[in-house]
């Protein structure tokens, strides 16, 4: 197997698609390109460990640096890659030299949203998405001082307990009623909430940032609802963007991300895309989505890679996820955006619990703290697809693994 395949984004994609097309033997070129001068690394620890100062960042590294030089696979990192030539299919990067491919894979992840909001530039204002963003946010990390956290989705939510397990003062601005409400909904999303006042995080909620204030350096943020806040930094967390610029004008369709079959296919010969950025059609939920997690960055490059090489695997994996906060451990499987119905099995209140989002009678995904061996259990039952009976799933008593194909009773 010969001639060169290029891989734009050198996140965790991307690293592992290029680990992927040396594993299954292919010997001819492969070029690793990536906007960051690090090589690749998985961004978890970002918001956690590596946060609060408790583990090194080698540790986060998908490969021992020396491992692509070792496997002939050519990096440029810290060299972003600007457009593509679908039709020439040559790939221009930021320094100006041209690389050009027989296979191309888009694995450039997102960037952090910026909102138009007065004083966005000051210093002291930070988004949280490169381990560059985080080494500057560690540097305010002192016991004692104010941070405001704009947004309380995961990553606004454990930014928020780490900055807490850490000393600080901490204030969260969020428009939504409580945590996580739009993914998780008012019960689950309750939970979180009192979590995080048990651990003295202040929230203020249904509103809005209408100005960062300061002479230089951030001071105060004013809110909608005018209440001032005085603070020392403000790590804004209002979710990604996918990073999809360098494809317009090549005929790949663009929508919420690079739209692909499958087989992680754009429909344009030799182009391919994987990760945070794929908007994907899924097997399962017969829909297409787009997942910005660490499980499915992981897992979808190795696929892509193989059918670069031919194949035509189809990438079906239940997205799952996990979030740290505090000492509780949250972890996630499925994927819905709408539910008709939440069933629990187990205590919201004494946060023991594993929650079953459904829809049509089917069950779409499930949440848990404190029941990892359910969720696990609860896998086929989602990729099954088929209608469950809601006693069942909240009884205890019943093995999760015999209700896959049991039909809904109710």
């Amino acid at each position: 197997m010969s001639g060169t395949f290029v891989i734009v984004g050198a996140g965790l994609s991307g690293g592992a698609a290029a680990a992927a097309l040396r594993e299954e033997g292919f010997d001819g070129r492969v070029v690793l390109i990536g906007a960051e001068p690090q090589p690749p690394y998985e961004r978890p620890p970002l918001s956690k460990e590596y946060l609060r100062g408790e583990v090194p960042f080698e540790q986060a590294l998908v490969q021992d640096p020396r491992f692509y030089a070792e496997n002939g696979i050519e990096t440029r990192f810290g060299v972003p890659a600007t457009c593509v030539d679908s039709v020439e299919k040559i790939i221009e990067l930021d320094d100006g030299e041209r690389v050009i491919y027989d296979g191309l894979l888009i694995a450039t992840g997102g960037r952090n949203r910026r909102p138009s909001i007065p004083g966005m530039d000051l210093e002291g204002v930070y988004g949280l998405r490169t381990v560059a963003n985080c080494d500057r946010i560690r540097q305010e990390i002192v016991p004692g001082r104010r941070a405001v956290v704009v947004g309380m989705g995961f990553i606004g939510s454990e930014v928020a307990a780490s900055l807490r397990q850490s000393g600080l003062e901490v204030v969260v601005v969020d428009r939504n009623k409580m945590p996580l409400r739009r993914v998780l909904g008012d019960e689950v999303g309750r939970v979180i909430e009192e979590i995080h006042r048990d651990n003295g995080t202040t929230m203020v909620f249904e509103d809005t940032v209408a100005a960062f204030e300061g002479d230089g350096h951030v001071e105060r943020v004013r809110t909608t609802r005018g209440r001032d806040i005085e603070c020392d930094f403000v790590v804004v967390g209002l979710g990604i963007e996918p990073v999809i610029g360098l494809l317009a004008g090549t005929g790949v369709k663009l929508d919420n991300g690079v739209v692909v079959d499958e087989h992680c296919w754009t429909g344009v010969d030799g182009i391919y895309a994987a990760g945070d950025v794929a908007n994907y059609y899924h097997p399962v939920f017969r829909r297409r989505i787009r997942v910005e997690h660490w499980q499915n960055a992981l897992k979808q490059g190795p696929v892509a890679a193989r059918n670069m090489l031919g194949k035509s695997e189809a990438y079906a994996e239940v997205p799952w996820f996990w979030s740290d906060q505090y000492e509780y451990n949250l972890q996630y499987a499925g994927f819905h955006t709408e539910w008709d119905e939440l069933v629990v099995r187990g205590s919201l209140r004494e946060r023991d619990f594993i929650a079953f989002y459904r829809k049509n009678g089917r069950v779409l995904a499930a949440v848990t703290i404190g029941r990892g061996r359910d969720l696990r259990r609860s896998m086929p039952l989602i990729k099954a697809q088929r209608p469950v009976d809601p006693g069942k799933l909240q009884d205890p008593e019943v093995e999760l693994r015999t209700l896959v194909g049991a039909a809904d009773a109710r």
